[in-house]
């Protein structure tokens, strides 16, 4: 597993922060190398991922005062997104490794997710602080995310018999694992293109085709595409639902995505990007809109 170090190219100019910074790189690299080590137990892992809280915590503070010190405009944004991570994200995080047993799967998903989540927060919001990136004033999803959750959840429990909970409400696009993907575009009356896409993680694929009809005890590799597309289509119908959308679409091949089309995807921007745990994997859901021009 590759690991992200701190650089010059993270340091945003303010000593108390980037010190804050290079410290949180080099303990996610510790956690990482205690994964690796035969020598270490469930015990001395839990105590360096308690250590991260502390500090993590310590320095959200810390910065939210420099920002609150220059009357930062985009503080309130910023400071959502702290309590985004440690009230979601780092709580479900912890959860997957409890119910894991710490297993080696699972320390290497928390590893890979802090890492990304440091190093997406720096070169974007932390960047925005001292103009070296531009301040997001996107729209404010955060009060739809409940309703969508709602719907989200009523749908892997149809389709996956898995109770899904929101894991991270503000996803970077951080590797799932194994995953089938899959993209959809809504066209609605008001001139405006929904842009959807699904991550679905081949462990919560694999338990809804075995639901269906003549499937049962279906593996990873003996998905066919019309499976595929078939639980896919399932799930599009009751996230439109939430969109109002009545028409229905056709769901073929095209609409399926390999990994690395999905993050060209996801890299072009989507504003409402949301992970969910259904204990058995993981799904995302993201979407974007646009007005369609005439």
């Amino acid at each position: 597993m590759e690991i992200i170090e701190w650089n010059d190219k993270f340091k945003i100019g303010v000593e108390v922060v980037d010190k804050a910074h290079a410290k949180l790189f080099r303990i996610t690299k510790k956690l990482l190398e205690l994964s690796e080590d035969a020598s270490s137990n469930q015990s001395t892992f839990r105590e360096g991922v308690k250590y991260l809280e502390a500090y993590s915590m310590m320095h959200f503070s810390e910065e939210e005062t420099y920002m609150r010190s220059i009357r930062y405009s985009g503080y309130a944004q910023h400071k959502r997104v702290h309590d985004n991570f440690r009230d979601s994200t780092l709580v479900s995080l912890k959860k997957d490794l409890e119910l894991s047993h710490y297993s080696p799967t699972a320390i290497q998903r928390f590893v890979a997710t802090m890492n990304s989540w440091l190093k997406t927060h720096i070169m974007q919001e932390d960047q925005a602080i001292v103009g070296k990136a531009p301040v997001k004033k996107g729209y404010d999803f955060s009060s739809q995310i409940p309703i969508i959750t709602k719907t989200i959840n009523r749908a892997t429990q149809e389709l996956f018999q898995a109770e899904a909970k929101l894991s991270n409400p503000n996803y970077k696009g951080q590797n799932i694992g194994n995953a089938l993907y899959c993209h959809q575009y809504y066209d609605t009356e008001g001139g405006v293109r929904l842009m959807m896409l699904l991550g679905v993680e081949d462990s919560l694929f694999v338990r809804g085709v075995n639901q269906l009809p003549g499937m049962q005890d279906i593996q990873k590799n003996e998905i066919k595409p019309e499976a595929a597309l078939l639980i896919f289509e399932k799930l599009f119908e009751h996230i439109s639902k939430l969109f109002r959308i009545e028409t229905s679409y056709e769901f073929t091949k095209e609409n399926l995505l390999s990994k690395d089309q999905f993050r060209k995807d996801f890299m072009k921007g989507y504003p409402c990007s949301l992970l969910y745990n259904a204990k058995v994997g993981y799904l995302t859901f993201c979407y974007r809109s646009q007005r369609i021009k005439k």
